[in-house]
């Protein structure tokens, strides 16, 4: 198949995946968007961009590991050879244990260390008790997120969309609940503030658990894939695949989310302003970038399907058709950022300091949309060819070794300020976006001369 007859095909599987990862940003959208109405908006704004951040951080960082179910999923998929996946799926739940096991432990300890920050001390307060609240969501986050690498695997992707779209509605009610506080008669609902908009995200989470749970088992019903049957016993050698191919996967997300943990934090040093205007800007740039982040899942499963049925050129091909549409669909997100940054922001708080200091955000968030695009499809794309690794050496390369330094020195140096660290941020997905595409340009070359074998490790690396 040409890239022009992968499109239908890659839009087909990635148009529910962009609607159920645009319900997943909506959450912290809503979190943000509600305590933003609070009585103090700059106060709670920065409060839940702090925990939101440490959270994001670590839990993808740590749940990234699970990508790995990415290829052996979709190339067991490819090859027809269904009890080799379930078995993937059933390792899969094991490590996804361990891990949300590992995450809690974490947010349970991060307060000692939080709280010794150089950050005004009401935000830090109110980021714990937000941090606190996300965490009992944990396990249930952790559930949802393995069973979903095999539903899309199985081209299974309207239930996950579905299930993103109602949960948002829970996180709502919820939000409106526990945030502002209600009296129902006898009945009466505290006002928890940033810590009710912490665990109504928690109680979504645990739907979605449910949610996935529910769906896989239906679908199991209907096409008899031998879940039900599959062998039970524990192999240590498959679960040490599964972590070996995932770590590099987990660990360029860590990189990738982290650079902006680490701006969080120095804005957080400038005051509650900047670091409100932040927030409201990070939270639009997650919200674009959550399509072609869709767009890169499928992009690894039509690729690994690709390579289990021993077809590389088409391998080739579902590879540029994704890094094309994400790249397409940034460069109009960066059109509506330049021409509209106003009303967006003001769609957050009516505060007027806090709109000014979002604005100049937008900006630069508009520059780098294209280059945010082409990284994260081209890592997609590598992923379902089983190289785990390029983004991650590319990403730490980008974001630490070039992009922090950049912004550092504009930040602070020549006094930007936020704008500053944020053209930074603009360098490092410039040098990533570039290279990851030649990374795959490169690829494609070895796919279309190569003989693709039954071992999804070794393929392309």
């Amino acid at each position: 198949m040409s890239i022009r007859q992968q499109i239908p095909p890659v839009l087909t599987l990635a148009l529910p995946l962009i609607l159920a990862e645009l319900g997943w940003m909506s959450m912290g959208i809503v979190d943000t968007i509600m305590v933003g109405h609070m009585a103090n908006p700059a106060l709670a704004i920065s409060a839940a961009a702090l925990g939101q951040v440490l959270y994001n951080t670590i839990a993808f960082g740590i749940a990234g590991i699970l990508l790995g179910l990415d290829t052996y999923l979709s190339q067991s998929h490819g090859a027809g050879r269904f009890e080799e996946a379930n078995r993937w799926l059933l390792h899969g739940l094991i490590l996804a244990a361990g891990l949300a096991l590992t995450l809690i432990l974490i947010i349970l300890c991060a307060p000692a260390l939080m709280l010794r920050l150089p950050i005004d001390h009401a935000v830090l307060t109110g980021s714990v008790a937000f941090l606190g609240a996300l965490n009992y969501g944990t396990p249930a986050l952790f559930l949802y997120f393995t069973l979903r690498r095999y539903l899309q695997a199985f081209n299974h992707v309207r239930p996950i969309a579905v299930a993103l779209v109602t949960a948002n509605l829970i996180n709502v009610c919820g939000n409106w609940l526990l945030i502002y506080g209600h009296a129902f008669g006898p009945f009466h609902i505290p006002a928890l503030g940033v810590t009710g908009a912490g665990l109504a995200t928690s109680f979504s989470r645990c739907y979605l658990a449910l949610f996935m749970v529910i769906a896989l088992w239906r679908i199991e019903r209907r096409h008899h894939y031998g879940l039900r049957s599959v062998t039970r016993h524990f192999e240590p050698r498959r679960l040490r695949r599964l972590a070996l191919l995932g770590a590099p996967a987990g660990g360029q997300i860590f990189v990738e989310i982290s650079i902006f943990g680490m701006v969080t934090f120095l804005i957080g040093v400038m005051g509650r302003l900047p670091l409100a205007g932040h927030e409201i800007a990070l939270n639009c740039a997650s919200f674009t970038f959550m399509v072609p982040f869709a767009i890169s899942a499928a992009a690894a499963v039509r690729v690994g399907q690709a390579i289990g049925r021993k077809a590389p050129a088409e391998a080739a091909s579902a590879g540029w058709a994704a890094i094309l549409l994400g790249a397409g669909v940034m460069a109009c997100f960066s059109a509506v950022l330049l021409l509209f940054p106003h009303a967006i922001a003001a769609s957050f708080t009516t505060d007027r300091d806090v709109i000014a200091a979002t604005i100049p955000l937008l900006f630069v968030a508009a520059i780098f949309q294209f280059f945010d695009g082409l990284q994260i499809t081209a890592t997609g794309s590598l992923r379902g060819a089983g190289n785990t690794h390029a983004g991650l050496v590319v990403q730490i390369v980008g974001y630490w070794v070039i992009g922090l330094p950049i912004g550092y020195l504009f930040g602070f140096r020549l006094h930007y300020g936020a704008v500053g660290l944020w053209l930074g941020l603009c360098a490092g997905l410039i040098v990533a976006g570039t290279t990851l595409t030649l990374i795959w340009r490169h690829t494609t070359k070895k796919l279309k001369s190569s003989t693709v074998t039954q071992e999804p490790l070794t393929t392309i690396h």
